[in-house]
C-alpha cells in the first residue's frame, strides 16, 4: 500500500466515499448523527478541521493535524463508529466506506484557499443550493448565526418535548457523546416541522467544532470567502475526483415519494427490502424524477450496470 503523502501541520484535504458508490445520506439523522461523531471525535484526536462538507453520497473536510497517526486515527475513529451505526440501521452487511480515506496535504496559501473553495462549491456543483452558505451540510452558514435554517429558538414559548431534547442535546455535547439515530429518532419523533429545523440547527451549534477563522485567514473576511467561492469553480486533482454534473435533489424527492406513496415510516426501512423488492422499486422512481438509472441504483444501493444499459443516459457520479 501506498505511504500517505502528510505533512505536520498542512492542512489535509480529506475525501471519503462510500465502497460501491452508493448514497450515505438519506435523511436529516444521518447528517446530524455523522456529523456529531467526527466533531466528538476531532476534540478527542486534537484536530483542526477548517472546513467540513456532507453530501448525500461522499464527504470531505479540510483538518490540520500534527501527526499523520493523529489524523488517522480521527477519521478512522468517526468512520468506524459511524458506519457500524448505519450498517445496523441499513441492514447492510459489508464495508460502508472505500478504504483507505483520500488525503492530500496543502502546501501554500493558495493550495488551502484552492481546496477550502472546492469544498465550498460541493452543494452549488451538485444544484443543492445556489451559494456554497445556503447549503446546509457545508455548515457555512453557522459562522456567524446559530439559526440559519430556522427561526429562532425561545425554550419559554417551545412545546414540552423539544425543551427536553434541548437539554438532552446540552448533556450529551457536553460530555462530547455523538447522537445515535436512536437518539435522533426519540428527539425528532414528537416534533412539528418547524421544531425540527431549531433542533437540527440547535444541534449542529452545539457540537460544531469548525475553525472557521482559521479559514477565513486565507480569505482576509468571511464575506471574502464566500465571493471567491462564487465566482470560483474547479477541481481538486489530488483528490481524483471528478464533478459530471449530476443534480443530488433527486435523492430528496426520491425519498420524498417513497415515503409518500409506499407507505415506508422510515426511509431506512428501504433496506429491509430483499435486493429483488429494491429493483422493483426502479420503475416506479424513474417516473417520479428525472434521475439517469445508475443514480436511481446508487440511491437503492444496488449493484450499478453497464452504462450502455442505462436506457434514460447519465454517467457516473463523483
Amino acid at each position: 500500500m501506498q505511504k500517505r503523502r502528510f505533512i505536520p501541520g498542512a492542512v489535509n484535504h480529506c475525501f471519503q466515499k462510500t465502497a460501491g458508490e452508493e448514497v450515505l445520506f438519506y435523511h436529516v439523522s444521518d447528517y446530524l448523527a455523522c456529523f456529531t461523531f467526527i466533531c466528538a471525535s476531532a476534540r478527542r484526536h486534537r484536530v483542526s478541521v477548517l472546513s467540513l462538507v456532507l453530501m448525500p453520497d461522499h464527504l470531505h473536510h479540510c483538518t490540520r493535524a500534527q501527526e499523520s497517526e493523529e489524523l488517522s486515527a480521527f477519521v478512522q475513529e468517526y468512520t468506524t463508529h459511524f458506519a457500524s451505526m448505519q450498517n445496523r440501521m441499513c441492514h447492510h452487511p459489508t464495508p460502508l466506506f472505500l478504504k483507505p480515506f483520500g488525503s492530500a496535504p496543502k502546501m501554500g496559501d493558495k493550495s488551502v484557499r484552492t481546496a477550502l473553495i472546492y469544498l465550498g462549491n460541493n452543494g452549488p456543483e451538485r444544484k443543492l443550493s445556489a451559494l456554497a452558505a445556503e447549503y446546509r451540510w457545508s455548515f457555512l452558514a453557522y459562522y456567524h448565526n446559530d439559526h440559519p435554517f430556522s427561526e429562532p429558538l425561545r425554550l419559554a414559548s417551545a412545546s414540552k418535548a423539544l425543551r427536553r431534547a434541548v437539554s438532552l442535546v446540552r448533556d450529551k455535547a457536553g460530555k462530547n457523546q455523538p447522537l445515535r439515530y436512536q437518539t435522533l429518532q426519540w428527539l425528532f419523533k414528537p416534533l412539528g416541522s418547524m421544531e425540527r429545523q431549531q433542533l437540527a440547527d440547535f444541534i449542529v451549534t452545539s457540537y460544531n467544532v469548525i475553525d472557521y477563522e482559521a479559514a477565513i485567514a486565507y480569505f482576509g473576511s468571511y464575506e471574502a470567502m464566500l465571493e471567491a467561492m462564487r465566482l470560483t469553480k474547479g477541481s481538486e486533482h489530488e483528490i481524483e475526483e471528478k464533478f459530471v454534473g449530476w443534480d443530488d435533489k433527486v435523492y430528496a424527492q426520491m425519498t420524498r415519494s417513497l415515503m409518500a406513496e409506499k407507505g415506508l415510516a422510515d426511509i431506512h426501512d428501504l433496506f429491509l427490502m430483499p435486493e429483488a423488492g429494491r429493483y422493483a422499486l426502479v420503475p416506479f422512481l424513474e417516473t417520479r424524477t428525472v434521475a439517469p438509472r445508475k443514480q436511481i441504483l446508487k440511491f437503492l444501493r444496488l449493484p450499478v450496470a453497464d452504462p450502455v444499459a442505462d436506457s434514460r443516459g447519465g454517467s457516473c457520479g463523483r
